[in-house]
Parts: structure tokens; C-alpha cells; sequence
């Protein structure tokens, strides 16, 4: 089942595996602490992983280390974002810092634009922060376009259950994959 897909990559000396999450590595996602704040949200999302609704990818080292994440929405309420048949959309993906500028990030998409395409959606959207430039030029090279800007309004439940409020200005970003 295309769920259970995994990639494995030669990557600066060790192997990386890019899989899908598991409900152990939720605690993992937190990165030792940086993003608690998001332990709400991860574990709703691993939820609509269950329901069939997203995909959660992570990569992980030979030593069981998780060093990068992408969510693939596949079913989203607001259609353009996620429509179930034709257009996906990737947000919260990460690279760790002493990971970043050697091909992963590129390969991370790479991978999810290949099972996309495999699933039969021929666009994937994503935002990218206004003030994010290194990952809007990642994108750009891999064949993304800007089709909008985004105000970046969202809240979410933080791990002591205190709603919060982010404004992160973002573009609007666009690929065909088909």
C-alpha cells in the first residue's frame, strides 16, 4: 500500500530513510523541545494521518534520529489548499539546521512529488514565509511558482492547552507535477 512507501539515501556518509511517522515519534517531531508548543497540532494531524486525510513523512538517520518532516495534506475543507483528487498541499517541513544545504530538502520533495504523482494528484500547493527566502528559492528551483500571497492567520492549542495566534505572512506557492 503506497501508505507504507519508504526511500532510502546515501546521504553525507550515513543513510537516510525517508518514512512514514509512527505514532512513537510524535515526541520526536518536538525536536528536542524547540517545537512543543506544537505537540497539540502533531498529534491531531497524526490523527487525520489515521483517517486517511494526510501523510506525515519524516527522515531518519542510520542512528534512528529524526532530522526532517514534511505533512502532506491530501483532503482539506478549503479546496484550494487540498482537494482529495488533483492538488495536495506540503506545509511544516523541516530540515534540521546541520542537515540543511546538502540536498536533502530537494530530495524530501522530490520523493513526495513521486508518490503524488503515483497517487494520481497533478499539483501540489505550499506557503512559503515572506521572510524565508533560502526555502522560496528551494522551492523556486524545483519548479514552484508564486500564485498569491497568503496573511498567514492560523491559531493553535499549545501543549498547556493556551490557544495561540501566529501571523506569518506567506506566498502562495504552485506546482504542476503531471
Amino acid at each position: 500500500m503506497a501508505e507504507h512507501i519508504a526511500c532510502q539515501l546515501d546521504f553525507s556518509a550515513q543513510k537516510i530513510l525517508i518514512r512514514p511517522l509512527v505514532e512513537s515519534d510524535l515526541t520526536a517531531l518536538e525536536w528536542d523541545g524547540e517545537y512543543a508548543h506544537f505537540r497539540n497540532v502533531y498529534a491531531q494531524n497524526f490523527r487525520s494521518m489515521q483517517n486517511g486525510n494526510l501523510l506525515i513523512w519524516v527522515a531518519e538517520t542510520e542512528d534512528h534520529v529524526l532530522v526532517a518532516q514534511a505533512f502532506v495534506l491530501l483532503l482539506s475543507q478549503n479546496k484550494e489548499l487540498a482537494d482529495g483528487i488533483h492538488r495536495a498541499y506540503v506545509f511544516s517541513f523541516r530540515v534540521k539546521p546541520a542537515y540543511r544545504d546538502q540536498g536533502l530538502g530537494t530530495a524530501i520533495m522530490s520523493f513526495i512529488e513521486s508518490d503524488m504523482k503515483q497517487r494520481g494528484f497533478t499539483s501540489i500547493r505550499l506557503n512559503v514565509a515572506r521572510d524565508n527566502l533560502k526555502a522560496r528559492k528551494l522551492y523556486e528551483r524545483l519548479g514552484y511558482r508564486v500564485i498569491g500571497s497568503d496573511p498567514g492567520l492560523w491559531n493553535y492549542q499549545d501543549q498547556f492547552g493556551t490557544w495561540q495566534t501566529v501571523k506569518e505572512p506567506a506566498w502562495k506557492m504552485l506546482k504542476k507535477i503531471a
